[in-house]
């Protein structure tokens, strides 16, 4: 698999992709959530679009890196990496795509002098967790946070003493 940024002519898959990926999560086709989850062309302006391709140069899955001042930024602080929006195309599950996009994500925060990097999940999506937990995250409860009152999202943190 190889790793680059989205260009503009996988802003439409790229947003399939996250869509499927997060459709078990959201509550049906009118979730609000979904039109900020297919908002790929936002997030490629103003955070990073990445996107994880096979040799064919199919997306297999995506993740937004989001630098200091991105207004994608959730519950990092200054100084702190931050990532959102990992997924992973149902048909390519179980391939390693996501934690190597996550991987990817960690060393770019590494370049960037960021060695605290924080996210936040569903409690659902314990297939991620399992991912953050093997790249040395742990939970964060005092920055669990409801973007509103109908989702709870639980904050993750990799820090020197979790490396």
């Amino acid at each position: 698999m190889r790793i680059r940024l989205a260009e503009d002519a996988d802003l439409k898959v790229v947003a399939d992709v996250t869509e499927a990926a997060y459709a078990e999560f959201t509550r049906g086709p009118d979730d609000p959530y979904i039109a900020h989850l297919r908002d790929t062309a936002s997030r490629a302006a103003e955070a990073e679009l990445w996107v994880g391709v096979d040799e064919d140069g199919v997306i297999l899955g995506t993740v937004t890196r989001c630098p200091t001042g991105s207004p994608w930024r959730e519950v990092s602080e200054p100084g702190e990496g931050e990532f959102r929006m990992l997924a992973v195309a149902p048909e390519a599950r179980g391939r390693g795509v996501g934690e190597a996009l996550t991987r990817h994500v960690l060393d770019l925060c590494a370049a960037a002098g960021e060695d605290v990097v924080v996210l936040s999940s569903l409690a659902e999506m314990s297939a991620a967790h399992r991912v953050y937990g093997r790249l040395g995250f742990r939970r964060l409860p005092e920055r669990d946070w409801s973007p509103n009152p109908h989702v709870d999202l639980m904050a993750f943190i990799r820090d020197g003493r979790t490396s």
